[in-house]
């Protein structure tokens, strides 16, 4: 059984429109403060400080366009985000500015999330120019590095959202992307080929994570089902377990860094938290009054300090402590 529904630990308002996405920075050396970027229907990113639980400043770039992922590149003095102005912004936020350095153009119309890995050097996945076409770029040259496109009798439809991950053996980058047709693809991104693919869902996979220590993974879409899938020793993609909640629709899913907490975004208002390991049940928390739209794990290395954010269609994030020390 789950437990009953913890009050937050504080909330964040002032916004003025839906919450689409949420991206935390806080490993960072002290005095630097931790922050946590929202943004918004209206195109709006807010910068909030999380000691004062406060706004430190607001950025626009995208012409009141909602922005539907943002991302921190290493050095947090940069930041990453991407509008339904079929934009990718890049801004420069050192030293107090919040200024557009750089736009990448984005040829699809859809609402697939970037993906950015940071490693040796950065990639980032993004939509390409077919709707079931994905990019990705090398940061530092600008250059596409790769571009995957189905075959023509692979009807998946739009691509719908990405997770860009390094395994622990080979050289080359993994691509995992969720399609309109409920398909989820592997794709080997330097030799730009198709590993494996299978249909977990019987609708548009809304989102996607992925452990690659324990090569599990997780997605959600406008159904009543979570599925936990697998990749085998021959990295194919199989059904690992079925989780079946009370309303339909997934908005978003993300598995917290040390792989012990699985959280969802629910369409039903919720926001569900599950035990990683054996995907079950713990909590479900229940404060907003409208739609979920994305959930986030701090990146916080004291495990005390660890929070959950979640970001609704009432214009409020909430922020939670979740079973720091499991």
């Amino acid at each position: 059984m789950t437990l009953p529904s913890p009050d937050p630990k504080f909330d964040l308002r002032g916004i003025g429109a839906q919450v689409n996405c949420l991206h935390f920075s806080c490993n960072v050396p002290k005095p630097c403060q931790p922050l946590l970027f929202s943004g918004s229907s209206i195109g709006e990113i807010h910068v909030w400080n999380l000691s004062t639980r406060r706004a430190e400043s607001v950025l626009n770039g995208h012409g009141g366009n909602s922005v539907f992922w943002i991302h921190t590149l290493p050095d947090r003095e940069r930041l990453m985000s991407q509008g339904r102005d079929l934009q990718i912004c890049t801004w420069n936020l050192a030293e107090g500015r919040k200024e557009v350095t750089e736009s990448i153009p984005v040829g699809s119309v859809g609402f697939c999330n970037c993906s950015l890995l940071n490693t040796e050097r950065s990639l980032l996945a993004m939509p390409g120019i077919e709707s079931s076409q994905v990019y990705v770029m090398d940061m530092e040259s600008k250059k596409i590095i790769s571009s995957m496109t189905p075959t023509a009798d692979c009807r998946w439809g739009m691509a719908m959202c990405m997770k860009l991950w390094q395994p622990n053996s080979g050289s080359s980058p993994l691509l995992f992307v969720g399609y309109e047709d409920g398909s989820i693809a592997l794709w080997n991104v330097l030799e730009h080929r198709l590993m494996s693919s299978h249909i977990f869902h019987k609708e548009p996979v809304m989102s996607l994570d992925f452990d690659c220590e324990n090569a599990r993974g997780v997605s959600g879409s406008s159904e009543n089902i979570l599925n936990v899938w697998r990749l085998d020793e021959q990295q194919y993609l199989k059904t690992y377990k079925e989780h079946e909640i009370v309303n339909p629709g997934i908005a978003d899913v993300k598995i917290r860094q040390d792989r012990k907490i699985l959280a969802t975004a629910g369409w039903d208002y919720r926001v569900r938290i599950f035990g990683w390991k054996k995907v079950k049940p713990l909590a479900v928390l229940q404060y907003h009054s409208a739609t979920v739209h994305s959930v986030s794990f701090s990146d916080h290395t004291i495990p005390e300090e660890r929070l959950l954010a979640a970001g609704s269609k009432d214009q409020r994030i909430s922020l939670w402590s979740i079973y720091p020390q499991t």
